[in-house]
């Protein structure tokens, strides 16, 4: 139990120091909402019943938003860490939780280390691209074509990673997968992830992040290094 603790204690403190090098200001700002929460929560009740008990309720209550803020800066701090390696919008969506999806990284890989990894999940086939628009469109389009000929009554989607027109960012992946239409069920989507496992992919040619997303420097740094 107490090594337990201790290594819970030890994520968090190397997952704050990540974090702070990427926000400075994260314990002003984690402080901040702490007051800001048990305060307004604090003093209707203290007015209303009495001040021991709003202190009370206000401790957790600040601590929940602490708490919620950090994790909101610490995922972000995460996705800049792992930003612009390669394999890295495939890292991230390994990480989700739910949503059922099957990634195969780098089927697509060029010399510049651009790819397209591709997903599969209840939308259908999302071919996610990795890499400069004028570079990465036709690597897109040339993927869309070979997957089709395989799946031509399966819908295929395309998403490019990056800050340009049209693009997604790393950290609004998430998001952009949820918005995507359901098409499928869950055992059509086994269906066709066994059915593109032939087309194969590039992965093992090169090194990209696996697994889940870093959420500590030592695990980002062990990543660029590999």
């Amino acid at each position: 139990m107490a090594g337990r603790i201790r290594s819970t204690f030890t994520s968090l403190a190397q997952n704050w120091r990540m974090t702070q090098r990427v926000y400075r200001a994260l314990p002003l700002e984690v402080g901040g909402l702490f007051l800001g929460a048990a305060t307004i929560v604090a003093i209707p009740i203290g007015l209303w019943v009495n001040w021991l008990t709003g202190i009370l309720v206000a401790i957790p209550v600040g601590l929940l938003a602490g708490t919620y803020w950090f994790s909101r800066r610490a995922m972000s701090a995460a996705y800049t860490q792992i930003e612009g390696q390669p394999g890295a919008a495939a890292a991230v969506i390994q990480s989700f939780r739910g949503g059922n999806w099957l990634v195969t990284p780098a089927v697509a890989v060029n010399k510049n280390q651009d790819m397209v990894s591709r997903v599969v999940g209840k939308p259908g086939v999302i071919l996610v691209g990795e890499g400069p628009a004028s570079r990465i469109t036709p690597m897109l389009a040339n993927e869309r074509k070979r997957t089709a000929r395989w799946l031509p009554e399966v819908p295929i989607y395309e998403i490019q990673i990056g800050d340009g027109e049209d693009q997604v960012a790393l950290a609004k992946l998430q998001k952009a997968l949820s918005k995507l239409p359901r098409n499928l069920r869950g055992g059509e989507v086994t269906e066709v992830r066994r059915r593109l496992d032939a087309l194969g992919n590039a992965a093992s040619s090169m090194p990209i992040p696996k697994g889940p997303m870093p959420t500590s420097a030592r695990q980002v740094r062990r990543q660029r290094g590999a």
